[in-house]
């Protein structure tokens, strides 16, 4: 059996409760860091590496789904299982749609808890590429002139080059060469690519 690749968070006010599924997890070799309160958690908690949270709903100083609003607010869009001992369907709705990837009922079984932790952890591993996919591109189009900025803006909105010229008042020469440069410095190889990552990027948002 392999370790699993993540960190899965456990946060429930009762300490027999995160005794005894730190117990489970581990012995199914997660990487697992238990928590009795919020705080504790806060301060631990590594948005650098993958990673899911096991959240009690009923807390005593900050709820389950209180935290989910949280964390979210703060732009952590960690993986979340709820686990409630006396959740209903109104809950559960409102908890998977403000992005729970599972919500459980305690007494949880092992099999399906474990199933729910190897779900999350590969979200987490999934946000966390792309993430890192989106940064290098980021450093990419910084590598872009001004110029080159314009024209990128322009052939993914889908002008041609002749369009382009005229609307930038240059050749129509200089506009392929711009052209060029930006594909090999988006390391694209398409108009379809260049679309993709303009998208990616927000591209539309960005100024002349």
């Amino acid at each position: 059996m392999t370790k699993h690749s993540g960190i899965v968070y456990l946060l429930d006010d009762e300490p027999e409760m995160v005794k005894a599924l730190t117990r489970l997890l581990r012995g199914k070799l997660f990487e697992v860091r238990g928590f009795t309160s919020a705080i504790e958690f806060l301060k631990a908690y590594n948005p650098q590496t993958p990673a899911c949270l096991v959240l009690d709903v009923a807390m005593p100083e900050l709820d389950g789904l209180e935290l989910q609003r949280s964390l979210t607010h703060q732009g952590i869009l960690i993986p979340i299982i709820f686990l409630t001992g006396h959740g209903d369907i109104p809950m559960s709705v409102r908890a998977i749609k403000a992005g729970a990837t599972d919500f459980l009922t305690k007494p949880v079984g092992s099999d399906q808890l474990i199933q729910a932790v190897r779900n999350a952890l590969q979200t987490a591993e999934s946000r966390q590429q792309t993430i890192s996919e989106t940064a290098a591109l980021a450093v990419c189009l910084a590598t872009l002139t001004a110029r080159e900025r314009e024209v990128m803006k322009h052939v993914v909105a889908g002008r041609l080059n002749k369009q382009i010229a005229a609307d930038l008042g240059t050749g129509e020469q200089n506009i392929k060469f711009h052209r060029a440069n930006v594909m090999k410095k988006m390391s694209t190889e398409s108009l379809a690519d260049l679309v993709r990552v303009a998208e990616r990027l927000g591209i539309e948002r960005l100024s002349g």
